[in-house]
């Protein structure tokens, strides 16, 4: 049979199969993966005219899930989440140097001189630690007797424009949030519902009209950062055990609006990027003017083993975070919506008064004053709600202070951290 050698006689046309190389190839539509959208900022209201304000000695009203729900759909809720991302947003982009810069506002000097109070009854009981224990110290109770016996005289100058007839009220409101921010005397420990009374402490005064929106940026990188110091005195004094602690799936066993606030604060940085928590150099250069790095430093300061990806995984996991900041501070919101405020583990001890008002329907306490400072031993468990499959999280695990088992191993002779194996 003869070959063909020639072109073929009928080709076939192949224009119609071809891609014109005028226009672009058309893909089929791929839905992208949706990201999160962002936490809205709710409008903060005006605060309530004091006359229409009925003062209530503030007390324990989430005892179920079912008031929690109430809570979470409430007015009040609304409130403490404006509050909270309005003070975050008010410091986007902003170094605490900035603001040392700025002449302070009167609230805020009244706020500093109070918390150095604080500083001052701190050490007039020290804690005694010949035990070697890694636990809560007793002493803590001393402590926290005195701070609840003083508060009312450290703030008849802070609160003395209120008129005599609502300043009583306004006065055992204030000062209750005030005593429950320190920590629980009854498990000598310490965590984010306590640091959440401080946030309220805040509202109060800011419902009271002593704390306009003027002074947000202070209240966050000065007043703030002042507490957080005077707290970190108190947990390494009295080795304050982690409240309901996540242990090293936490951004950190105490706090978690430093976080939120750094963040904010890094939001837009040109040149500290997320992955810049590792570079001490980075950290001990910018560390006193950001709150999230000064965090860092604490947390590296403050465990026994070394390196951010041991200890605290989800830290080292975020700054990982391709996007930037921006995205980390809304992770932070949505955090404090899902795991402070949101959780019930949590709010179960938030107390709710005249300013920061419970939902109605929600579960009335009738054992009279019931603040987690004047529960008794025997009762720190009684009235809230537990969850039988956990490992009694409600209050939390006694779990040994981070920063008393460091120091314990310095007595001890240990003068650096160690590392684990294979690290």
């Amino acid at each position: 049979m003869p070959v063909t050698t020639g072109p073929p006689q009928h080709p076939p046309d192949l224009s119609k199969k071809l891609p014109s190389l005028g226009k672009p190839r058309q893909h089929a539509h791929r839905p992208s993966k949706s990201s999160n959208p962002p936490v809205e900022t709710p409008r903060l209201p005006e605060p309530d005219p004091l006359i229409s304000v009925k003062f209530v000695h503030p007390v324990r009203r989430i005892l179920s899930p079912i008031d929690q729900e109430r809570f979470v759909s409430s007015p009040t809720h609304t409130l403490i989440t404006a509050f909270a991302f309005i003070l975050a947003d008010s410091v986007i982009d902003v170094p605490i140097s900035a603001v040392l810069k700025k002449e302070r506002h009167s609230t805020t000097t009244s706020l500093l001189a109070i918390l150095q109070e604080i500083e001052d009854i701190l050490h007039q009981y020290p804690a005694d630690h010949n035990n070697g224990s890694r636990f809560g110290n007793p002493k803590f109770r001393e402590f926290v007797a005195a701070v609840s016996s003083r508060s009312k005289a450290l703030h008849e100058d802070l609160l003395s424009t209120i008129p005599q007839d609502a300043r009583d009220g306004a006065m055992d409101e204030v000062t209750t949030y005030f005593n429950n921010a320190w920590g629980s005397s009854t498990r000598i420990d310490y965590g984010s519902g306590h640091e959440l009374n401080f946030l309220i402490y805040l509202l109060c005064l800011n419902r009271l009209s002593l704390l306009p929106s003027t002074c947000f940026q202070q209240a966050v990188l000065l007043v703030f950062p002042r507490y957080l110091n005077v707290m970190r005195e108190l947990q390494a004094a009295y080795y304050l055990e982690p409240a309901g602690s996540h242990g090293v799936w936490g951004l950190d066993d105490y706090h978690f609006l430093p976080f939120l606030f750094g963040a904010a604060q890094l939001h837009s940085h040109p040149f500290i990027r997320p992955l810049a928590i590792h570079n001490m150099a980075v950290i001990d250069s910018h560390a006193d003017d950001y709150l999230y790095l000064d965090m860092v430093r604490q947390v590296n300061s403050t465990k026994t083993v070394q390196g951010l990806r041991w200890h605290s995984p989800m830290l080292d996991d975020i700054s990982g975070v391709k996007e930037g900041w921006s995205k980390i501070y809304q992770g932070m919101r949505r955090m404090f919506l899902h795991e402070v405020i949101g959780k019930l583990v949590v709010m179960q001890h938030f107390l709710f008064g005249g300013l920061v008002p419970a939902a109605e329907g929600m579960t009335e306490q009738t054992n009279g004053n019931n603040s987690q400072q004047t529960v008794a031993i025997d009762e720190a468990h009684r009235g809230h709600q537990h969850n039988p499959n956990s490992w009694n999280d409600c209050c939390g695990i006694q779990v040994p202070s981070s920063i008393g088992a460091a120091q314990e191993m310095q007595k001890g002779g240990a003068q650096q951290l160690r590392p684990l194996p294979f690290d």
